[in-house]
This record gives structure tokens, sequence and C-alpha cells, in this order.
């Protein structure tokens, strides 16, 4: 009697994990690690949906007044209350966080591109462009940076785009100051004689193997200078330098309502001041997520 020979299981072969997939499971384990980053990331949703979303949704016209509905308190029929000439201040304040959120993104982009790769540089060149570049972030740092902003948007006008260049140079030391050191770490580094002994030229190697390694801290700069550059605009607009009103900004909505408190009209500054403040501490929590997310070291 012959033993019949049985089949062979064969494995099943082993899919391999997209790159998608992998940042998508690094990104919910980051979030599950840390609650508070969690939150973070719920906040700035939420400030990202009021900005893309907020103009359609709002109950009121944020410019329209109503002379016969002026400081009325918080109410079902107006969450936020009413402002002294009658305009709907919920309205207002979830209109105004695209402006404000242009603002900061813009700003934050324009200081990256400019001080980031100036640092990048200065850190891996050294010599005179060190030298150039240093004394130019000395310069301006040189100056109470808010009263910079404030000479230069008096100088060129208040208007968005010269509120967004003067909070970008103000901001310029920071990131200059954060991508030399990291740069001037890493020059010299092992991954970076392989590159170049493999036929890499400077450029490649500044945008290819030093940028991608100074990503992590730099995000927590960006996220960081974002919350400032919100402070800056608001408190531009707020002594007069900044958005044009009747616009909804919320440093603009806190100077109109300043002068209530005292006679008990506090909704009008309160709500817009809140809005300023969480977004604020929403990407003062949002570094460490950035830095966790882009941190080729945690991932697993």
């Amino acid at each position: 009697m012959t033993e019949t020979s049985m089949p062979m299981a064969t494995a099943a072969p082993v899919q391999p994990k997209t790159p998608s997939n992998s940042i998508f499971k690094h990104a919910r384990y980051v979030v599950a690690e840390n609650p508070v980053t969690g939150l973070a990331f719920g906040l700035f949703l939420l400030i990202v949906l009021c900005a893309v979303f907020g103009p359609y949704i709002v109950p009121y016209d944020p410019l329209a007044t109503d002379t016969t509905a002026t400081l009325q308190p918080p109410s079902l029929t107006h969450w936020f209350g009413t402002d002294q000439l009658g305009r709907d201040i919920f309205s207002r304040v979830v209109v105004a966080t695209r402006l404000d959120l242009v603002i900061a993104v813009s700003s934050v982009a324009l200081v990256f591109v400019m001080g980031g790769f100036a640092g990048i540089a200065a850190g891996f060149f050294g010599g005179w462009t060190d030298r150039v570049v240093s004394r130019l972030a000395d310069t301006i740092m040189a100056f109470p940076l808010f009263v910079l902003a404030m000479g230069i948007v008096a100088a060129l006008g208040n208007t968005v785009t010269n509120i967004v260049i003067a909070t970008a140079i103000i901001n310029f030391p920071l990131y200059v100051r954060v991508a030399r050191a990291e740069a001037n770490v890493r020059r010299e580094a092992g991954f970076v004689q392989a590159a170049r002994l493999s036929g890499n030229g400077d450029f490649r190697i500044l945008l290819l193997h030093i940028l991608p390694n100074i990503m992590p801290i730099m995000m927590v700069q960006i996220s960081l200078t974002m919350g400032y550059a919100i402070l800056n605009a608001a408190g531009l607009s707020f002594i007069g330098l900044g958005v044009k009103p009747p616009t909804p900004e919320w440093g603009i909505m806190v100077a109109e309502g300043a002068a209530n408190i005292i006679s008990g009209e506090w909704w009008i500054a309160l709500f817009p001041g809140a809005a300023l403040m969480i977004a604020v501490f929403c990407f003062n929590l949002l570094g460490d997520g950035l830095r966790d997310l882009v941190d080729p070291q945690r991932r697993t």
C-alpha cells in the first residue's frame, strides 16, 4: 500500500505596505499615543472647516447692520450677541477665521522659503554666506519685533499683503537660526559624505538630504510661528494698523469691543478674543504632533 503524497501548503505572499498606508497608520499611532495631539488636530480641523465653509453657513451677513438689534447679549437668535451696529458677532467670528488663517499660512510659507533656505545655506556653506545671513538676522533682531512690524506696515500701507510681508520679516531670524544650527551639525554627517562621494552636487545634497533631516524641528517652528502670526495680525489690527474695518477680523473685533467692556457689553470682545486664544493654543499644541509625524526616528 503506497502512501499518497499530500500537497504542501504554500504560504500566502506578504503584501508590501504602500507608503500611504504606512503614513496613515503612523499618524493614527501618534494621535492615539498622545490625546493632546489628537485634541490639537481636532481644533485645527475645526479652524480649517470654519475658514473654508464659514462664509456659506453663518446665519447672518457679517457686514449687515441692524440698528434695531444693537448691543444685544447672547441669545438663541444671536448666539454671541450683537455689536454696536447690530451685526451678528457669531457670524463675524466664524467668517474672520478665513482671513486670519490666510495671513498665518501665507506669512509662514513666505518666511519658511526665505529664512529656512537662507539658514540651511548659511550652515552648510559657511564663509561669506554664513556671515551675510547671520548679520541680516542680527539686524532684524536688534529692533523690537512688533515695533518693526508696525513700521513696515505704516510705511507700506495696511493691506493684507503688507501684513504678511511684515510678519514674515520679523520671523526671519527665528527660521535662520534654527535651520543654520541644524544644517551646521549635519553638513559633516556620514550620509552627507556618502552622498557627496556618490557624485551629488551641493544643491542636491541640500534639498534631498539636509532639508528632510531638519524638517522635524522646522515643523515645530512652523506651528509656533503660525500662532504668533495670528497674534501679530490681531495686534496690528487692534492698534489700527491691520486690516481695515468693517472687514471681519479678530483683532479689529476685540478693539471694537474693548470700549464697551466698562459699560457691561462684555460679549463684543470676549468671543473674538476666545477664538484668537483657541487658535494660538491649537497651533502651539500642534507642533509636537507634527514633529512626531515627520520625524523618521518615530516611525515604526
